[in-house]
């Protein structure tokens, strides 16, 4: 895709992954958010991360339905480091607004409540792809081992949905429509490269 197109792609997209920030601080300045606002913080800041992730995690499928779509790859890494963002977000919120930076609140929380448990090792799976997302990271590791380490953001999506599902009360089904689609795009992946091969083979 031509640099003159691409920019003004990047910019939307810059656009976009900021408008859960902005419209939560214009919620704040506004005072307009909600009888609960720290629980409005904190499903804003998650919905948003898991949101980003699915999408980046559609990346790949679509480059490879067509291949028109390969310059969707120039926005994965974008989508995946504002993932982290929105991650550490909710995290931070839990732990300053919730916790109130109680230490061993926050460690008998990790402990006894299994959604804390799972949110906190979502966040930890995001961690090292977050701070391998660099040119450098790649050339340092080796494209193979990147590779490997960040097929770990599939297990991070997983531990997110769940996450969602054990946070939300008994018959709430709100995580429903993020979750499907996430097994979609888990199986699109063996899907295709089955495909792939029965290709080869017949070729």
């Amino acid at each position: 895709m031509k640099e003159s197109i691409l920019i003004p792609l990047k910019i939307l997209v810059w656009l976009a992954c900021l408008y859960p920030l902005g419209a939560l601080v214009y919620g704040a300045a506004t005072n307009n958010l909600g009888p609960d606002p720290t629980a409005t913080i904190s499903f804003a800041t998650g919905l948003a991360t898991l949101r980003l992730l699915t999408i980046s995690l559609a990346i790949t499928p679509l480059r490879r339905l067509s291949p028109r779509l390969s310059w969707l790859v120039n926005f994965r890494r974008l989508l995946g480091l504002f993932a982290f963002f929105y991650a550490s977000l909710h995290l931070l919120t839990y732990i300053a607004l919730y916790a109130g930076f109680d230490v061993d609140a926050i460690a008998a929380d990790i402990v006894k409540r299994r959604f804390i448990t799972m949110g906190v090792a979502a966040w930890l799976l995001l961690l090292p792809l977050a701070a391998t997302s660099t040119n450098w990271a790649i050339r340092k590791l080796g494209g193979k081992r990147w590779n490997r380490l960040h097929k770990l953001v599939y297990v991070a999506a997983i531990c997110g949905v769940i996450h969602y599902w054990w946070q939300v009360k008994p018959g709430v089904l709100t995580p429903l429509t993020i979750t499907v689609i996430l097994v979609v795009l888990l199986v699109a992946r063996p899907v295709m490269n089955w495909m792939q091969r029965r290709r080869v083979q017949s070729a």
